[in-house]
């Protein structure tokens, strides 16, 4: 007899985590599945993981930035094996703890390959099990790249994962994955590339800020090449030949290691979703506002496996598993709101964004006061060494609110995200310059930004 579930997750990341964790503490029947180890892309092979690394160079980074004005950084450096390690100190753990958690709540815990056979069945590497309820929260993989030669690429996963950390790097791709490895690949001590088929990279981000971004990181040895396609790649020794196309015509960088950062696509492929009748597209299943499949009711989709307005970020993944859960539990379409949530992309100093771009906000007929504001030379910066900072502030001139926030700059992750919930709550720049921060810290910098 076919064992049925109120709700079977498919997807052990933190979006999937969320939604069976809550829909078991209400007292449903849950499964969740996963081929991999528990804890998806963020906890394991993504965020989590390379903000450890990301520490090291941090360090590195820091006393560069002080010689000469007190710290003698002679000899200092990266051993990336220790790194490695205790990288592995805060993931090795996860999968357990998770799978934990979610068996005390009162969920089951499968390993292997979900495949749908029907609207409302499935099997789990080939045994069958019924379902009133799916939410398919599958992450993102790499994108396939059509490139002569692409076998020999690695992934972010597989640099997580390096033994030690070679002299020349070739990153694939201008955005967050490139620009955040590249900053610490450079600060661990290799000469990294990163070749960028566009004319700017990071195009989420705002482009003034961008361009001080890549020139802070050619200050630190990151040579960024835009209007460059990769045209193959072969194996060279103990080593690779990557062949590109540049607006000068063809050039040849040679590389010990050659990093996929064009970006990623929703994992569904091993779904089977045409059997259960799921209709998806590029960006993801194809779900109402509520998370809801449009063409199977028993379906809800959620991060990066929807195609939702929400950016590809952990936290959005994690409110989207919570709504839908909610959702499925009161049988209702309540929607995520996606307003005031930030991104940032983790190089140093850091670029954040919040809310819309300024050539959005022109075009959207909103009168904006953009507020620009070099901050190298403030307090704040001028006391760890840093030279390089900048925020673009978007203020609609009619309701003194803020539309759009851009940082660059040490600590700006956390200074956005004041900007994040004014958007959210609809507090005027007045109200936020009424705030009085503890001083001298950088969030305190947030008024004069204004």
């Amino acid at each position: 007899m076919t064992e049925t579930y109120d709700l079977i997750v498919i997807g052990a990341g933190m979006a999937g985590v969320a939604a069976a964790n809550k829909c078991a503490a209400a007292g449903w029947r849950v499964a969740i599945v996963d081929a991999l180890p528990y804890g998806g892309t963020c906890a394991l092979r993504g965020c989590d993981p390379k903000k450890i690394l990301r520490r090291g160079a941090e360090i590195i980074d820091g006393a560069r930035l002080l010689r000469g004005k007190g710290i003698d950084d002679h000899g200092l450096a990266i051993d990336w094996a220790d790194l490695m390690d205790h990288k592995r100190g805060f993931t090795d753990p996860v999968p357990d703890n998770l799978q934990q958690q979610l068996a005390g709540n009162g969920a089951d815990t499968f390993h292997g390959t979900a495949t749908f056979t029907a609207e409302d069945r499935l099997t789990v590497d080939g045994t069958p099990y019924a379902f009133r309820h799916v939410l398919v929260a599958t992450g993102a993989r790499p994108r396939p790249l059509d490139v002569p030669g692409a076998e020999h690429l690695i992934d972010s996963t597989d640099f997580l994962e390096l033994p030690e950390l070679p002299d020349r790097v070739v990153f694939v791709g201008g955005g967050f994955i490139s620009f955040e490895f590249a900053h610490i690949a450079a600060r661990a001590g290799s000469r990294p590339v990163i070749v960028d088929r566009g004319d700017r990279p990071l195009q989420r981000f705002d482009p003034d800020l961008v361009d001080l971004l890549v020139a802070r990181s050619a200050e630190v040895g990151i040579d960024t090449h835009t209007d460059t396609s990769v045209a193959a790649i072969e194996q060279s020794g103990s080593g690779y030949r990557v062949t590109v196309d540049t607006p000068a015509g063809p050039d040849i960088i040679d590389a010990d290691l050659v990093v996929h950062g064009a970006g990623r696509v929703p994992q569904l492929s091993p779904l089977g979703l045409d059997a259960a009748g799921v209709a998806y597209r590029e960006r993801g299943i194809g779900v109402a506002g509520h998370l809801q499949s449009t063409t199977n009711p028993r379906v809800y989709a959620a991060g990066d496996a929807a195609d939702t307005p929400g950016m590809p970020l952990t936290p959005v993944a994690v409110f989207e598993g919570k709504v839908a859960a909610s959702n499925m539990l009161k049988d209702a379409t309540t929607t995520p709101d996606y307003d005031g949530v930030p991104t940032v992309v983790f190089t140093l100093p850091e670029l954040a964004r919040v809310g819309m771009l300024e050539a959005d906000a022109n075009a959207s007929g909103v009168d904006v006061d953009v507020r620009y504001r070099d901050t190298s030379g403030w307090y704040a910066n001028y006391r760890i060494g840093e030279t390089t900072a900048a925020v673009k502030i978007l203020v609609d001139t009619d309701t003194d609110t803020i539309v759009g926030a851009h940082m660059l700059g040490p600590e700006y992750a956390e200074v956005i995200n004041f900007c994040g919930l004014a958007m959210k709550l609809g507090l005027t720049t007045r109200q936020l310059k009424a705030m009085t921060a503890t001083y001298p810290s950088v969030a305190s910098d947030l008024g004069a930004m204004l």
